[in-house]
C-alpha cells in the first residue's frame, strides 16, 4: 500500500515543476527569467532548511502520540500546508497577466504586450512544433545536462545525513547541520540567477556551478573532519542549486507555446531519472566498498560531464532576447 501511495504521489506531482517553469514564461520576459526562476526554486533548498530539523523533531518528539508512529505523523503534519496552499493557489493565481485582477489595467496591458512581442519575434526567427521539440537534439542534450544535476542532487539529499553521521553525530545534530549547505545553496541560487540576468550570460552560469559541484564532491570524499566535510558539501550545494535557475532559461530561450510545454516536460522527465540513478549508485558503491568516499567520487562525474555538455551546446543569446528588439526579427 505504501508503494502504491508513493506512486500516486509521484503521479500527482509529475506535472507541477515543468508546469511552473512554463507558467513563469507567461509572466516574465527572458531578461528577468533566471532571477524569477531562482526565487521560485529557492523553495527547494529552503524546504530542507525547515524540513530537516522539523522532520527530526517529529520522528522523535511525536512518536507514539495517539498511537501513531513518528513517520506517520511526519506524513500527516507535512501534508497539511500543501493541501492548504493548493486551495489558495487555485483561487489566487491566474494563467496569464490579462486575467490578473490584482494588477492595474495599464500594468496588465504593458506586460502582456512585452510577452507577446517576445514570442512573436522569437518565432519569426525559428518556430518549433511540439513534435520538433520532442525530437530536437538540443532538447535531448539539455535532458542529459539536467540528468547530471539531478543525479548528484538526489545523491546529496539522500546521503548527506549518513555522510555527517560518520563523525559520531546524533540524529538531531545531523538534522540541524544538514540545513547549513541548503541555506547557503538557496542564497547562492537567488544571487547567481540575478547575476545571469544582469550580465545576459547563460552558458557559464550553468557550467561553472556544475564544475564546482563535481570538484566539491571530490573534496568531500577526502574530507577527514566534520568541518571540512561540511564546507565541501556546502560548496556542492552551491554548485547544484545555483546552476538550476539559469539552466531553465536555456530551453525557454528558444522554445515557445506547445513546443516549450513539451520540451520542458521531456527535459524534466528524462532528467529526473537521475533521482533513481544517483541514490542507487551511491548506495551500491557504498555497500560494495563500505565507504562514502568512492560513492562521492562516482557522483562527481555527473555534474562535470553535464558542465562539459553545456559548454559544447553554447547558447543563442540573440534568439533568447528577441523580445527586447524594437522591431520583429526576420526569419532565417
Amino acid at each position: 500500500m505504501l508503494i502504491v501511495l508513493r506512486f500516486l504521489l509521484g503521479l500527482a506531482e509529475a506535472g507541477f515543476f515543468p508546469g511552473i517553469i512554463l507558467f513563469l514564461t507567461y509572466w516574465f520576459t527572458a531578461k528577468d527569467r533566471a532571477k524569477m526562476v531562482g526565487f521560485f526554486m529557492a523553495a527547494i533548498p529552503l524546504s530542507s532548511v525547515i524540513g530537516s530539523p522539523l522532520s527530526s523533531w517529529i520522528l522523535t518528539g511525536v512518536d507514539g502520540a495517539m498511537g501513531l508512529a513518528g513517520w506517520k505523523w511526519l506524513f500527516i503534519i507535512e501534508a497539511v500546508p500543501t493541501i492548504i496552499l493548493g486551495v489558495v493557489v487555485f483561487g489566487y493565481l491566474t494563467d496569464k497577466p490579462e486575467d490578473a485582477h490584482w494588477l492595474e489595467a495599464d500594468e496588465r496591458d504593458a506586460l502582456a504586450a512585452s510577452l507577446a512581442t517576445e514570442r512573436a519575434n522569437r518565432e519569426a526567427i525559428r518556430h518549433y512544433s511540439l513534435g520538433q521539440s520532442l525530437s530536437n537534439p538540443r532538447v535531448l542534450a539539455l535532458s542529459a545536462v539536467y540528468f547530471g544535476n539531478v543525479t548528484c542532487n538526489y545523491g546529496l539529499s539522500f546521503f548527506m545525513p549518513q555522510i555527517l553521521q560518520r563523525f559520531g553525530l546524533s540524529v538531531t545534530e545531523v538534522g540541524w547541520l544538514v540545513t547549513i549547505p541548503y541555506l547557503i545553496g538557496a542564497i547562492a541560487m537567488v544571487f547567481w540567477g540575478r547575476h545571469s540576468d544582469q550580465t545576459g550570460e547563460r552558458v557559464w552560469h550553468v557550467a561553472a556551478p556544475l564544475f564546482l559541484a563535481g570538484v566539491s564532491f571530490i573534496a568531500a570524499s577526502y574530507a577527514g573532519s566534520l568541518t571540512l566535510a561540511l564546507i565541501a558539501l556546502s560548496f556542492a550545494a552551491i554548485g547544484i542549486f545555483s546552476s538550476l535557475p539559469t539552466f531553465w532559461t536555456l530551453p525557454t530561450g528558444f522554445l515557445t507555446g506547445a513546443a516549450a510545454a513539451g520540451g520542458i516536460a521531456l527535459i524534466n522527465s528524462l532528467g529526473n531519472l537521475g533521482g533513481f540513478v544517483g541514490p542507487s549508485i551511491f548506495g551500491h558503491i557504498k555497500q560494495v566498498t563500505g565507504q562514502d568516499s568512492y560513492s562521492l567520487l562516482a557522483l562527481a562525474l555527473f555534474p562535470i560531464i553535464a558542465a562539459l555538455i553545456t559548454v559544447a551546446l553554447g547558447h543563442d543569446k540573440v534568439l533568447e532576447m528577441a523580445g527586447q528588439r524594437a522591431e520583429p526579427a526576420t526569419a532565417r
